[in-house]
């Protein structure tokens, strides 16, 4: 099985819903991100997705890991994914516009189990910011810099 190395962020509204988005022709809505290119830690790779396909400038010193975890790949079968998972710290009021190759924008409740969502959305990530208390989450290893 092939692995993909990506990176995402944990984007939550005032009343803790994740930021979710879908991309062109697909139609599992997943964490905004991306795939690492070469040299490029997934913290890095984290910022530059979320500049090119929802037009937000994050300062990557507030980015907070929640962890580096595993699931398989929502649109290439054969797949899984190795996803860095960092946190953003400051709710958003609205969705972002949404560019780049993304379709769709939405959000959706931390315990959701919804189809639509992604293995490593649904199963991994979203079970691990719901089953947070004060903003710390268990789960996962150490997202490395």
């Amino acid at each position: 099985m092939s692995v993909i190395r990506i990176a995402a962020v944990v984007i939550r509204n005032a009343g803790g819903d994740i930021l979710s988005v879908r991309k062109r022709g697909t139609v599992a809505f997943m964490l905004p991100g991306g795939k690492l290119e070469a040299g490029e830690t997934g913290r890095q790779t984290a910022v530059r997705e979320i500049s090119e396909e929802l037009g937000v400038d994050l300062d990557p010193e507030l980015l907070v890991p929640l962890g580096r975890f595993g699931a398989p790949a929502a649109n290439e079968a054969g797949c899984s994914v190795d996803c860095d998972v960092f946190l953003h710290p400051d709710p958003v009021d609205q969705l972002p516009e949404v560019r780049a190759e993304i379709e769709e924008a939405r959000f959706f409740r931390a315990d959701s189990d919804d189809p639509v969502l992604a293995p490593l959305s649904r199963d991994v990530v979203f079970p691990a910011v719901a089953g947070s208390v004060g903003g710390g989450v268990g789960g996962g290893v150490p997202a490395p810099e």
